[in-house]
């Protein structure tokens, strides 16, 4: 893998955790509920928006595994 490779794994990697940092976020969100803190109604949009991020995490994931597919674009060695 040259220094391009890896800048751009780096980058999708980063793309990919942006997401995984959201659903810990509303995760915290719905403890709080669960402790009656926050209103339960915050715990249901805080889910609605977990399995958001969990499906823009996966599909990040699989646009890495195709972006470095050496069968696709030549990218990886």
């Amino acid at each position: 893998m040259d220094q391009q490779q890896f800048a751009q794994l780096q980058l999708a990697v980063h793309e990919a955790r942006r997401p995984l940092n959201r659903i810990t976020m509303q995760a915290e969100l719905i403890k709080l509920a669960l402790e009656g803190a926050v209103p339960k109604e915050k715990a249901l949009n805080a889910l609605d928006k977990i399995i958001a991020g969990s499906k823009d995490c996966s599909d990040s994931l699989s646009e890495l595994v195709a972006q470095f597919n050496p069968d696709q674009n030549g990218h990886a060695e």
